[in-house]
């Protein structure tokens, strides 16, 4: 069986996520250019009548006003430490097919990342409303997509089903909160554990290359030990 690669679950939803994305674009480009970029959304009730159709069960738990609140907080410490500027968004009527299946269109014009970027902007920054349709065509427009396919991904039945296939294998890889991470038989939940999943893939690649040929069908131990002890920085 081929081995999985790299991979993390990042939602334009979550401000862990754009935290993540922000150390890991900007401190660990090599690890980003060498993983699988996969997202992970809340789906509306179409996407959950098809999901349940398919079998599929996703662990996604309603945040309380509890830990809502003390999400406000953390994320704005954390934004802090970082130098970065954010702006919280008032969802009014949110709806993350919009968002996450107008990804996976841009993703087929090769512009996945540039999309990814352009929304955590639109959202964490300016505080913009990305369940609009036409925030989605806004984006389309700047980045030189066609805005009319991003903004009606949620209504092709195409990319419907596609979702469903992405929302697939975060059921198959346990996925339960964002950003998650995982390399080989190890995961990582939350913005703490990022720097120890980029240590595993470095430390990972690092043996391939300085491996000699005759070794390379032992498996090395990997440097940074897996697990959570509890909240990391990440969404549920």
């Amino acid at each position: 069986m081929a081995v999985k690669p790299p991979r993390w679950y990042f939602s334009l939803r979550s401000p862990y996520s754009w935290l993540a994305y922000r150390e890991l674009t900007e401190n660990a480009p090599d690890v980003a250019d060498a993983i699988e970029w996969r997202p992970y959304w809340e789906p509306d009730e179409v996407s959950e009548g098809l999901l349940a159709d398919a079998g599929i069960h996703l662990p996604y738990v309603a945040m309380s006003k509890e830990k809502h609140f003390y999400i406000l907080q953390d994320v704005k410490r954390a934004a802090i430490e970082r130098g970065l500027r954010m702006v919280w968004p008032i969802d009014t009527a949110p709806n993350w097919d919009v968002s996450h299946l107008a990804y996976l269109v841009a993703e087929d014009a090769g512009r996945g990342r540039d999309f990814i970027d352009a929304v955590y902007r639109a959202r964490w920054e300016n505080g913009i409303d990305i369940s609009e349709r036409a925030t989605m065509a806004a984006i389309g427009h700047e980045l030189g997509l066609d805005p009319d396919a991003l903004a009606g991904a949620a209504d092709d039945p195409q990319i419907r089903r596609r979702g469903i296939e992405a929302l697939r294998a975060v059921d198959r890889d346990g996925v339960f909160g964002v950003p998650f991470f995982i390399h080989r038989h190890d995961k990582f939940w939350g913005l703490d554990r990022l720097s120890g999943f980029v240590a595993s893939v470095r430390a990972k690649t690092r043996t391939v290359i300085e491996q000699p040929e005759s070794d390379r069908g032992i498996e090395p131990a990997l440097l940074v030990p897996a697990g959570d002890a509890g909240h990391a920085g990440g969404c549920g």
